[in-house]
């Protein structure tokens, strides 16, 4: 983005208009802590994003004429003087976030859901919303207009047809109907990376969790229910199979947000592996996992698993820890299961839920560029963190403040350079590395 363009703070009346604010320039948060946008962190807002309101939450933006931050509880006068909440956007998939929603969270009365609120701004030269991002993945896979329920509805009818008595095949097309879930849609539209929710049970706590929220622990609602019983094998393969061998640059992935942690379901997906193997060698067998039982990873490369993603919000265990509130074991576990995973081959890509004021704090680089750096780490998708951003920074450790996303993207990739970034799975086909001039597609 080039400096002459002039962006302004976006706000929301009460009744739902959203408009910017004539004398205030945009401001975006680090942590808690308000700041300017960089001119080259600012992207134009990507296709398929949406915007959202922070309710009763007024904004905070940036007044030239003053050179102070200022909070905006109304707009000025000559602009009819309504009352305003600040607005931020979540984004499409591909594109991972600079700077939280500059908002006085202060005035905050209750917990927001679970969404990666992030910094935007309006342009008015150009007449468009521009957002603190930077995009880390060119698959378009995953653009939102490829998913149309009027072409999955009649997927899920041909499955549940061919396959009745599948409860697995039940809970996805609730997945793809209700949930609106792309993973499972891919399912019935015969394509793509395809999810095996299979574990109802977890061995973790985390605080935004999004599938269940025990009433002791609960931050806000979840965004969908939570499996209930694990498939069977065959139930597995009945789902898996087909997909595998036929869809076009086929996935499967155990462990998805409908579910809890499929390690606690090992042997049963170690079986159901062995036997999607014994039927067909095409496609990609994918497990996500906050990867807590190392010994469990060595059964699943056995079985015939081709990549792992580990689930984590950092590289130092006193926020891990703080975050997803494991039971039963360690962080020193999730580091051990990389270790064994890269050891047995397994393409390995972190699962990095990342939050600006967390993930950029120098002592966070440093520890992940002591993991990535032995070359048992193959590819960091930047995954946004869906969390309300005060309730995160007042569970999180104190530590010092960050350097800024986009600096963190280019120190670690300046550091490490066979690193990988991206957003998303991939097939087999492609666990290559990136030429890094060339297809790194940090701009």
């Amino acid at each position: 983005m080039s400096t002459h363009k002039t962006i302004y703070t976006v706000v929301a009346t009460p009744d739902g208009e959203v408009l910017e604010h004539p004398e205030l320039l945009m401001a975006g948060m680090n942590g808690m802590t308000v700041c300017r946008p960089d001119a080259d962190e600012l992207i134009p807002l990507p296709e398929g994003s949406r915007l959202f309101t922070v309710p009763n939450t007024p904004p905070i933006g940036f007044d030239a004429r003053k050179g102070k931050f200022v909070t905006a509880e109304r707009l000025p006068r000559s602009w009819g003087g309504d009352k305003v909440e600040a607005v931020c956007a979540f984004m499409a998939p591909a594109y991972t976030r600079t700077l939280l929603p500059a908002a006085d969270y202060r005035k905050q009365r209750d917990t927001l859901p679970l969404w990666a609120y992030t910094a935007v701004g309006w342009c008015a030269e150009e007449e468009r919303f521009y957002v603190a991002a930077q995009q880390v993945d060119r698959n378009t896979q995953w653009e939102p207009h490829r998913f149309d329920d009027r072409e999955v509805s009649p997927g899920v009818d041909r499955y549940l047809a061919e396959y009745p008595d599948n409860r697995l095949l039940k809970q996805l097309s609730r997945c793809a109907l209700d949930y609106h879930c792309f993973a499972a849609k891919n399912l019935f539209l015969g394509r793509w990376e395809a999810p095996l929710p299979t574990s109802p049970v977890c061995n973790a706590r985390c605080l935004g969790c999004l599938s269940y929220q025990s009433e002791e622990n609960e931050c806000c609602p979840s965004s969908q229910e939570r499996l209930s019983f694990v498939p069977t094998v065959q139930e597995l393969c009945e789902t898996a199979v087909p997909h595998l061998q036929q869809a076009e640059n086929a996935i499967v992935s155990f462990g998805q947000g409908c579910e809890g942690e499929p390690i606690m379901q090992a042997d049963t997906i170690c079986a159901a592996v062995k036997e999607m193997r014994r039927q067909t060698t095409r496609g990609t067998i994918n497990f996500n996992s906050n990867s807590s039982l190392p010994d469990k990873v060595d059964l699943l490369a056995e079985a015939g698993i081709d990549s792992i993603r580990v689930s984590l919000n950092s590289l130092r265990e006193p926020f891990y820890t703080a975050y997803y509130r494991p039971r039963g074991y360690q962080f020193s576990d999730v580091l051990e299961s990389i270790r064994r995973a890269k050891k047995h081959g397994l393409f390995v890509m972190l699962n990095y839920l990342v939050f600006p004021g967390i993930t950029d704090q120098q002592a966070e680089i440093d520890a992940l560029v002591k993991v990535i750096d032995n070359g048992q780490v193959d590819l960091i998708q930047m995954r946004n963190l869906c969390l309300d951003p005060p309730m995160y920074f007042q569970t999180m450790p104190a530590g010092e403040p960050g350097i800024g996303m986009k600096i963190m993207l280019e120190q670690v990739k300046k550091r490490v350079p066979a690193i990988q970034y991206g957003y998303f799975n991939r097939t087999k086909e492609n666990f290559f590395p990136l030429n890094y001039e060339k297809d790194w597609p940090i701009r």
